[in-house]
């Protein structure tokens, strides 16, 4: 791209344009080299329209109904009058690379809603259930003017400490399922939540909903804060009945305002910041490694080695280091 394409697409993504910003994240998604330049060019040149929205993430295991419960929740958004993007992380075909699960087609009410835009990205060999370029889209969708941005992720069961490390208020939805969905929940994840939402808290699992939610209420008691000051709260909701949804949004919010104002917020951006920029190191230096012809050859050698149980990984990764910088 020419820089005045660049400063068009900026253009026109802050307009709000739909179109232009798919375009970006595609852009900020592509692995070509030249691609990696004018997404750097572009973010760079957008960050300064960044950082206004709150930063939303929405996890649970599989069947605790994603999906269902943020499509309802983000059209009571809109209807509030906020802009909602949702970047929604799906499992990653292993032959082809690309989302198996489809969010726009989960989500047909919200994805056809003006005030609203739907993101599925893969996530590919990323760990923690979150795709490598989430964080540039999530700024991408915020200098279009998005306020509320959430980011949905594959579910429990991989580090869910990804999704802590990029948004303000972690949300944890589970099932009705009592005890024994208490058990299926990793511990790592509930230390996590700034919320849990009990879903499907109507018709015949309402009782079970209610239950679910005393359950969780005395295992987070028995963990360690987030925050000296604030305990994580725990509702019942429901999407098929709209229960609890606005009040979960108001919950959310009063959560960010203390986070706010207590300072915690800005220090947790900064912290994400800090995390983000050496994640990027590692993913840098890891690239440059393997582009090089010399070290490329080295590591096919070296990992052979440790694949044989001839070479500790510790050792190997030292040796590949030292290849690289040797002149």
């Amino acid at each position: 791209m020419t820089e005045k394409v660049v400063d068009d697409l900026a253009s026109q993504i802050r307009s709000g344009d739909r179109r232009a910003l798919a375009r970006a994240i595609t852009l900020v998604e592509s692995k070509r080299a030249s691609d990696a330049r004018d997404a750097e060019i572009l973010l760079t040149g957008l960050l300064p329209y960044t950082g206004q929205a709150a930063r939303l993430g929405i996890s649970g295991a599989p069947g605790a109904g994603k999906s269902s419960f943020i499509e309802v929740f983000g059209t009571h958004l809109t209807n509030l009058g906020h802009k909602v993007a949702v970047l929604a992380i799906d499992p990653s075909s292993q032959r082809s690379g690309g989302s198996i699960l489809g969010d726009k087609t989960r989500m047909t009410r919200l994805a056809r809603d003006p005030a609203a835009f739907i993101r599925p990205s893969p996530a590919g060999t990323t760990l923690g259930g979150v795709a490598r370029r989430t964080r540039e889209a999530m700024l991408l969708t915020e200098a279009a003017g998005f306020d509320v941005i959430i980011i949905e992720t594959v579910g429990v069961g991989q580090s869910e400490t990804a999704v802590s490390d990029m948004v303000d208020v972690f949300v944890l939805l589970a099932s009705p399922g009592g005890g024994d969905e208490l058990q299926g929940i990793k511990r790592g994840a509930m230390e996590l939540a700034d919320l849990v939402l009990v879903t499907k808290a109507d018709g015949d699992l309402a009782a079970a909903a209610r239950r679910a939610v005393s359950d969780y209420r005395m295992a987070l008691h028995l963990m360690r804060p987030k925050y000296p000051s604030i305990a994580p709260e725990v509702m019942a909701v429901s999407a098929h009945e709209g229960l609890a949804i606005a009040d979960a949004w108001k919950a959310m919010m009063a959560l960010h305002a203390r986070l706010t104002q207590e300072g915690h917020l800005q220090r947790l951006r900064q912290e994400q910041a800090r995390r983000w920029f050496w994640n990027e190191v590692q993913n840098v230096l890891t690239e440059m490694i393997l582009h090089d012809p010399r070290s490329a050859l080295a590591a096919k050698r070296i990992e052979a080695d440790v694949m044989a149980s001839r070479l500790l990984p510790h050792a190997a990764a030292r040796d590949l280091i030292d290849t690289f910088q040797r002149p």
